[in-house]
C-alpha cells in the first residue's frame, strides 16, 4: 500500500509539473551568477565557456551543503579570492593576458525561463564573474537553488536531491 501511494504521488508531481505554467518568483529568493566576457571575439567568448565550466564545477561541493540563499551567498563571499583564482588559472592555461574580478552584487537581469520557473526581469542578488574588460556577451543562470548546475552540462552527482531522499526514506 504504501508503494502504491508513493507511485501516485510522482505520478501527481509530475502531471503537475508537466501541464503547469511557469512558475514566476519573487526576486529575493535567488542567488543568480553573472560571467562577462572580456570582448565578443571568438576566443574571449570560447574562454568564458571554460571559466564558466570551472566556477561551476568549483561551486558544486561548495554549495551543496547551503540550506538557504543566505548561506550560499556567505560561502561564495568567503570563496570570492578563490573563484578568482580557478577563472585566472582558465585564462593563464590558454595564454589570456587579463585577469577576472569576482563579486557579489545587486544587478539587473532580463527576464529568463528555467523549465517550469520564470525569473522576471529585476534586480537579483548575484556573483559576478568580469573578465578582463568584461565588454562582451555574457553567461548568466541561478547558483542558489543551483538550477544551472541541474540544467548544465556539469556533473552534479553531488547535490542532494531533497525529493530524492523524502522518497528513499519510505523504503528504508
Amino acid at each position: 500500500m504504501k508503494y502504491l501511494a508513493i507511485t501516485l504521488s510522482i505520478i501527481a508531481m509530475l502531471g503537475i509539473l508537466i501541464f503547469s505554467q511557469p512558475l514566476a518568483v519573487e526576486a529575493s529568493d535567488y542567488l543568480r551568477i553573472h560571467i562577462r566576457a572580456n570582448s565578443n571575439s571568438e576566443q574571449d567568448q570560447n574562454v568564458k565557456y571554460q571559466v564558466k565550466d570551472a566556477i561551476v564545477d568549483y561551486l558544486i561541493p561548495l554549495l551543496s551543503t547551503c540550506e538557504s540563499k543566505e548561506d550560499a551567498q556567505k560561502t561564495i563571499e568567503q570563496n570570492l579570492v578563490n573563484l578568482e583564482a580557478v577563472a585566472d588559472n582558465v585564462l593563464m592555461q590558454n595564454n589570456f593576458n587579463y585577469a577576472s574580478n569576482a563579486k557579489l552584487n545587486y544587478e539587473n537581469f532580463p527576464a529568463r525561463n528555467y523549465g517550469n520557473l520564470t525569473l522576471e526581469s529585476g534586480f537579483y542578488d548575484a556573483l559576478i564573474m568580469e573578465l578582463g574588460e568584461a565588454d562582451g556577451d555574457n553567461w548568466w543562470c541561478i547558483v542558489y537553488p543551483p538550477l544551472c548546475f541541474i540544467n548544465g552540462s556539469t556533473s552534479v552527482s553531488s547535490y542532494k536531491s531533497r525529493i530524492l531522499e523524502i522518497i528513499n526514506s519510505f523504503f528504508d
